[in-house]
């Protein structure tokens, strides 16, 4: 039986796990084929697959990649992508140097309501790479008392109109679904229910995505409830996408969805995963 998760992290971006931990609690938990998808960053993936030959999960190449759209932030994921296309890993550098200057900028803004030393908290928090994300930020404040967990920080903190928030300007759609496309992968739009989309702008958006090449949207995560993921189902079949899942898996007790726990994808779609030569 088939046990597919195609999005989540490591501790090359904002995942607890290293790469090889990360990829032993898949095989641990069922997982035949996994993706990871770093944000940003694909400095995890020959670690990943090397001990995903070992324990014979069928490895896919990913990233998740920061984009701007109309003065919202999205996430690209890219699947089955060729680690070593040179626009990719210079795209990708220009963006983790944006998250290094976003992260300045949030701690300006957290120190301004008292919140001190949260930079340096945070880069405490990040892994080797120094991918600095916001997660890093509320990991720092929960270890500082000032919330409970994770997800209360961004609640009280780190989104759109919190103190911790500060606006950013990542890479545009185009230039993520280049990228993708010209290593050989596929664009997936990650967690759609995430953005707070009204009808018409989610059907600009996808399709915008469509017509710039991208090829599907994540139907199953951990953001979505049982309606959305029939829901935004249903926007894949009308736009001609691709259904793609994934938790969105950072690590034990961050995470709605842990590794192989994934629902089935609903009735009518088609998984991103249905060309591809292995069949997953």
């Amino acid at each position: 039986m088939l046990n597919i998760d195609l999005h989540c992290h490591s501790t090359i971006s904002d995942g607890l796990l290293t790469p090889t931990q990360l990829v032993e609690r898949a095989a641990s938990r069922g997982v035949t084929t996994l993706a990871l998808t770093d944000h940003d960053d694909i400095a995890g993936l020959a670690e990943a697959r090397k001990i995903a030959e070992s324990k014979n999960i069928t490895f896919i190449n990913g990233v998740e990649i920061s984009v701007s759209w109309r003065s919202r932030t999205l996430h690209i994921v890219g699947l089955n992508i060729d680690p070593e296309y040179t626009p990719l890993i210079t795209g990708l550098a220009t963006v983790r140097a944006g998250r290094m200057q976003r992260a300045e900028n949030i701690a300006a803004e957290l120190a301004k309501i008292g919140i001190h030393g949260s930079l340096e908290g945070a880069y405490a928090h990040a892994g080797e790479r120094r991918l600095i994300g916001r997660t890093h930020f509320a990991r720092f404040l929960v270890e500082k008392g000032y919330a409970k967990n994770v997800k209360s920080v961004f609640k009280k903190y780190l989104i759109k109109g919190k103190p911790g928030y500060t606006p950013h300007e990542w890479v545009t759609l185009s230039d993520a679904i280049n990228w993708i496309q010209g290593s050989g992968g596929l664009a997936v739009i990650a967690h759609p229910g995430r953005y707070n989309l009204g009808k018409n702008v989610l059907n600009d958006l996808l399709h915008e995505f469509s017509a710039l090449g991208g090829s599907a949207m994540e139907v199953i995560t951990a953001s979505h409830t049982a309606q959305q993921a029939k829901d935004f189902a249903k926007h894949a079949q009308n736009m001609c996408l691709m259904a793609s899942c994934g938790s969105d898996f950072h690590g034990p007790g961050e995470s709605y969805y842990d590794l192989g726990q994934l629902p089935e994808l609903p009735p009518g779609c088609k998984p991103v995963w249905h060309d591809w030569k292995n069949n997953a």
